[in-house]
């Protein structure tokens, strides 16, 4: 091993050993019961909930997709981060002080699905079996999608075999989610999302210093492509709308929106909106910085660069000392375990709340509940592991499709339970079948607009997210309105709020 390589395993060795030993200090700090092991006691700090709920977010995206994006095609990637931050700040501002007041006021709710029963009095389960389906098929498929991240990152980055690279990666997020879980998770994010940023925010300002500083990279890379800062390049109006539609998705992400769940008190939300929406901007901007310079250095070192989305790891190996390289590639799978350990996560507990409790086990102890989500967070992850054995998998299109399917699904669902006392049963069951319904005909179904496939001409979620707010508006009017033991839980959120 030469010293460039043992420099970067030095700083990678000491990322997986802190992460476990956060996941160590979690296990003895929780309670051993369901809310402790799946969310953390409802107990987390601004700051800690906060940069949980980014990290889990942005996943390599941040690191590779957006600076691989600005590269290829200028500010007109400004249209997906700014539809993002309004997307996350609406988070932040409708649903995550509601939903930390509502989900104990409905019977102390564990899991979206949970929630979703207990807010309608759902007795004939349809809506926490529909729901909790969703949660354990997508989410599988986003955790084999990220998986797949790491092992081509060992894969090009570090010469080691694909395969090596899937379970290296998949076996430390499962060892400090098995033993810490919710506050493990929470806690190891918060972290990667340090990291994250400080990333960010070195590689551009070196990068820009290599080629002259911020004016004279800005002229190199306009001479390169002088259509790199028009912001309606290559897009229509529509095109333009359904790059920022990306931000209605935020609504129904339950990895991103069980922080909320879990926030100390509701008190706190607007602090965490505060260090949330900050992280998120810089982590943007830093993003967009990268692909920019990344343009100015390609041409002033005369170098070609095949595929855009590898402009981070391009400069982690050629602007920094073998420790720091270690440190930037620490981020990228800091940003890939931060998604997978959360989507591991909510799968396991939907798993046993929603199945192993439901049907199989109406008794089962708390210890027993803990017992068995640890065992599927294992199982979730191995059928992960399988799904991404292929290094050639094309699941890239397939996690923009589930991105659609949870905000249309669930986004106009969570909205309206949250905001709407007339809301029943059946609208909410209406809406999200028919959102889901609408994203996966529209994906999968044939139809085309001007020629071009449907998803190409408009995002899928923005006809799935008006289809489902239609048809739970339309559905909850046509049909009996909720009991008045429903429509008291809801007036006691919203004193909760007031209070």
């Amino acid at each position: 091993m030469n010293g460039v390589a043992f420099g970067v395993w030095i700083s990678l060795a000491i990322y997986f050993i802190g992460m476990i030993a956060i996941g160590v200090y979690a296990y003895y700090k929780q309670k051993n019961d369901v809310e402790g092991y799946m969310l953390g006691g409802r107990n987390l700090s601004p700051a800690v909930a906060a940069l949980s709920a980014g990290a889990s977010d942005m996943s390599g995206w941040l690191l590779l997709g957006l600076p691989g994006y600005m590269y290829a095609s200028g500010i007109v990637s400004l249209w997906i981060a700014g539809g993002l931050t309004l997307g996350a700040f609406a988070n932040y501002l409708l649903v995550a002080p509601r939903l930390r007041v509502y989900t104990e006021v409905a019977n102390n709710a564990i899991t979206l699905p949970d929630f979703f029963a207990n807010r309608f009095d759902d007795r004939s389960h349809m809506l926490r079996i529909m729901s909790a389906v969703v949660v354990i098929v997508f989410f599988t498929v986003y955790t084999a999608a990220s998986l797949v991240g790491g092992g081509k990152l060992f894969e090009s980055s570090l010469n080691m075999s694909y395969d090596i690279g899937l379970w290296v990666t998949a076996g430390v997020v499962v060892a400090y989610t098995l033993f810490g879980g919710f506050l493990a998770v929470s806690l190891t994010d918060f972290v990667q999302g340090v990291i994250m940023l400080v990333a960010m925010l070195l590689v551009p300002i070196v990068a820009f210093s290599d080629v002259g500083g911020l004016s004279a990279g800005v002229a190199v890379a306009s001479s390169v492509n002088p259509e790199l800062f028009n912001i309606m390049s290559g897009v229509t109006v529509m095109g333009a709308i359904s790059l920022a539609a990306w931000g209605l998705g935020y609504f129904g992400q339950p990895h991103i929106i069980v922080r909320f769940m879990a926030i100390r008190s509701v008190k706190d939300v607007p602090v965490a909106c505060g260090i949330g929406m900050g992280w998120m901007i810089l982590s943007l901007i830093g993003a967009l910085m990268v692909g920019l310079s990344g343009v100015a250095y390609i041409k002033n070192h005369n170098m070609e660069l095949a595929d855009p989305e590898t402009i981070f790891l391009v400069f982690s190996q050629l602007l920094f000392h073998p420790l720091i390289s270690g440190f930037l590639l620490a981020a990228i799978l800091a940003a890939i375990m931060s998604t997978i350990s959360s989507q591991l996560l909510v799968v396991s507990s939907s798993l046993t709340r929603d199945v192993y409790k439901l049907f199989l086990d109406k008794e089962a102890s708390e210890a027993r509940q803990v017992l068995v989500g640890r065992i599927s967070v294992v199982a979730v992850a191995l059928v992960a592991i399988i799904m991404a054995s292929d290094s050639n998998s094309s699941v890239l299109k397939m996690v923009s499709h589930a991105w659609a399917g949870f905000g249309a699904a669930f986004g106009p669902l969570v909205l309206f339970s949250l905001m709407w006392k007339r809301m029943n049963r059946h609208g909410a069951l209406a809406g999200m079948i028919v959102g889901a319904l609408t994203v996966i005909v529209w994906v999968y179904g044939g139809i085309e607009i001007g020629g071009q496939p449907a998803n190409d001409a408009i995002y899928s979620i923005l006809p799935g997210f008006a289809f489902s707010a239609i048809a739970t508006v339309v559905v909850s009017l046509m049909t009996a309105p909720p009991s008045r033991e429903i429509t008291e839980k809801f007036e006691m959120m919203e004193r909760g709020l007031k209070g």
